[in-house]
């Protein structure tokens, strides 16, 4: 951040540090415009004709050359520089000075890993490692995801089409224009009539008129309102629609908010997000409020005969809240497998409240090495004086990194950091006589057993939540590495690690100790997968007497949903079978007007209509039964799929040998896991009324 700051600043640095004393920018500029009138004022008396100026001296042509470019030199420095290295490698590359011998490497802008020039200056090197940065590829996935609004991107074919015109000024044009800036940017109204923005504005478009906060207020309304208007015209589409709603508390007001998200597959097989409500909940909170506020939402978008499931953390106000929308759905019938999936309890919520049982472990030696984390990184002579040290050890040079408090994948990170450095503590504290409160060799230990357990819950969460692409399929194996990991410590020798284990246990065993359907039904619907990920993981997950009996469950409900979808898709034929016979009415025209209300039917026609309804009516085999007889999907069947990295949603939409399966595997792999969607949405720089994540 810091060079980015610096390469925006460095052509005014450059206009105006040639001086020996300050100048001000803007009176080099005036000069430049006296400079430029004197010029001109000279007229015609001081230009010949062409001839003469061609047999004009050296010295005069020289001088004219020299004069221009003094007058351009200020528009020289914020004209962009032509660009030497032609790659796209040195988009995330630059060359840096390495060791004494000051051997010229060029170091990712990213991750700071270094690589040698070879003398043809070759970037294949570079290009390998940009497209394999872990850092980078996360950078990338942040930008992609949590987009405010439906805008397209500067450089998109979308943005060429939509904003080509025919060069005449539009007030009305670019009052749209900066409101959608404002929203996208999270600017405040007062931004349009500072002075700076203004005078930008007039010197590429002297037609601008100025915008009060008022004008741009208004016009940021407009702008969600025709966003919103798009967005209902939208879900009208769409048949089935997942919740997840979370509620947040501001530490200065004293206020708690409610965000709702949909979730849902749109008619072009991708998954779409977009935060539906974002209101505040006055106090006491309790569970009928909570489903008042969110039946309201779902009333005023028109959905309320949609929803599928609703996912929420393990509050008990949320518990009694689902229970009160539940009974209202049920009795409209809108929802399916009788309300078996409705409830979705947060699967990261739910490791999060296991996790913070190992962290309380060590509360105390957390609190000491985040203090030596904020003490080292506080002044640039601590950070050399530990890197020095680092350097002695010959230890990979790493920047050692705060934790969010509340994050608790956050503070493990800070923990496996600081456990690299362990050695340099010690040595740190006798260099530096304020730092006194550095971790004893004991607690290293405490730490180094807590974070290879925490390691499985990382790894767990990072499965699930990076990646754009459904991942309801794929938590149930993570769950059950987890309770494997749990089995195999709870009876462990070390009497820190089992009193630990066995705390941890006791969550797990609390919130899925019970059969949970949706993972189930979500991992069964992965072409990879299919009823052999139960057989596989139900032995592992629950006991010996009780594994059958969830695996029947599972299939029972599993097969109802299916019959459910089957009957959908019939009353949707018949609907249109119906029409069929009037779309292919063809009255005869005649003189009479009795004679034209009569339409006469083809033969061909009736056939048709006969057909519809019966194929519909009478399917020839169930394809559940189908889809489990083909096997599991393997790199052999296609060696062009990433069997690892499987997008089961975009399986689903390529296949051709199913009707009715696709249409359901769609509903449950768009059913979101756990409330993260709506938490991200309290972080800083999202809060926006309406706002679109993927798609």
């Amino acid at each position: 951040m810091d060079t980015s700051n610096q390469e925006q600043s460095s052509p005014i640095n450059r206009s105006v540090g040639d001086s020996a004393s300050p100048v001000n920018i803007f009176d080099k500029a005036i000069a430049i415009n006296i400079d430029k009138e004197l010029e001109l004022s000279l007229g015609d008396e001081e230009l010949g004709s062409e001839d003469e100026a061609l047999e004009g001296d050296t010295h005069t042509t020289t001088q004219t050359v020299v004069e221009e470019a003094d007058a351009d030199d200020g528009l020289d420095a914020f004209r962009k520089k032509k660009r030497i290295k032609k790659s796209v490698a040195w988009d995330d590359f630059k060359d840096v000075e390495v060791g004494h011998q000051k051997i010229l490497m060029s170091e990712c802008i990213h991750c700071h890993a270094k690589f040698k020039k070879t003398k043809t200056s070759t970037t294949s090197s570079l290009l390998r490692h940009r497209k394999s940065c872990a850092i980078r590829l996360q950078k990338l996935k942040k930008a992609t995801q949590q987009t405010k609004i439906n805008f397209p991107s500067a450089d998109s074919a979308k943005a060429s089409q939509t904003y080509l015109h025919s060069g005449r000024f539009d007030m009305a044009v670019m009052r749209e224009a900066t409101a959608e800036w404002v929203l996208m940017h999270e600017h405040p109204f007062s931004i349009v009539e500072e002075e700076g923005f203004n005078l930008m504005q007039k010197r590429g478009m002297p037609e601008w008129q100025r915008i009060s906060r008022t004008m741009n207020k208004n016009d940021c309304t407009s702008v969600y309102e025709r966003e919103k208007t798009k967005l209902k015209n939208q879900l009208k589409k769409v048949k089935k629609i997942s919740l997840t709603t979370d509620l947040w508390k501001s530490k200065n007001q004293k206020n708690e908010y409610m965000v709702i998200t949909g979730h849902w597959i749109d008619s072009n097989w991708r998954l779409q997000k977009w935060v539906l409500n974002f209101v505040h909940v006055p106090p006491p909170r309790r569970g009928i409020q909570i489903a008042d506020a969110i039946f309201k939402c779902l009333t005023d978008w028109g959905i309320e005969s949609k929803i599928y499931t609703v996912s929420v953390d393990n509050a008990s106000n949320n518990d009694s809240a689902l229970r009160c929308l539940k009974d209202t759905f049920s009795r409209n019938k809108c929802l399916l497998a009788k309300g078996k999936l409705f409830h979705v309890r947060c699967c990261a919520h739910i490791l999060n409240l296991m996790v913070q049982d190992g962290l309380n472990q060590i509360k105390e030696i957390v609190g000491t090495i985040r203090d030596s984390v904020e003490f080292i990184n506080k002044t640039d002579g601590r950070r050399l004086q530990f890197v020095e040290i680092v350097r002695q050890l010959q230890l990979p040079e790493k920047i050692l990194i705060y934790d969010c408090k509340t994050r608790w994948n956050s503070t493990y990170e800070m923990l496996t950091c600081a456990l690299e450095f362990q050695d340099v503590f010690p040595r740190y504290r006798d260099r530096e006589p304020n730092y006194d409160f550095c971790p004893t060799l004991e607690d290293w230990e405490k730490v180094t057993k807590v974070c290879n357990i925490l390691k499985v819950f990382w790894t767990a969460t990072h499965v699930i939540s990076g990646s754009d692409y459904p991942t309801a399929n794929l938590y149930l194996n993570e769950v059950c590495r987890i309770k494997v990991l749990l089995d195999s410590k709870v009876d462990d020798e070390d009497d820190f690690v089992r009193s630990m284990v066995q705390k941890m246990k006791l969550k797990f065993d609390k919130y899925w100790g019970e059969c949970n359907l949706l993972m189930s039904i979500a991992a069964i619907l992965d072409p990879r997968c299919k009823m052999r990920v139960i057989n596989y993981c139900f032995p592992l997950l629950y006991p010996p007497h009780e594994v059958q009996s969830n695996i029947g469950k599972v299939r029972q409900a599993l097969y109802d949903l299916y019959d459910e979808y089957v009957e959908i898709h019939v009353s949707g034929q018949s609907g249109s079978s119906s029409q069929l016979l009037v779309g292919n009415d063809h009255p005869t025209k005649s003189s009479s007007s009795a004679s034209s209300s009569v339409s006469h039917v083809s033969g061909m026609s009736e056939f048709l209509t006969h057909i519809a309804t019966v194929e519909s009516v009478q399917p020839i085999k169930n394809e559940l039964d189908t889809y489990f007889e083909d096997g599991l999907l393997t790199a052999a069947d296609d060696s062009t799929v990433d069997i690892v990295n499987l997008d089961a949603l975009k399986w689903w939409k390529d296949t051709t040998k199913y009707k009715i399966l696709p249409k359901m595997a769609a509903d449950i792999l768009a059913i979101p896991i756990s409330t993260v969607a709506s938490e991200v949405i309290f972080s800083a720089g999202t809060r926006i009324g309406v706002v679109r994540y993927t798609g």
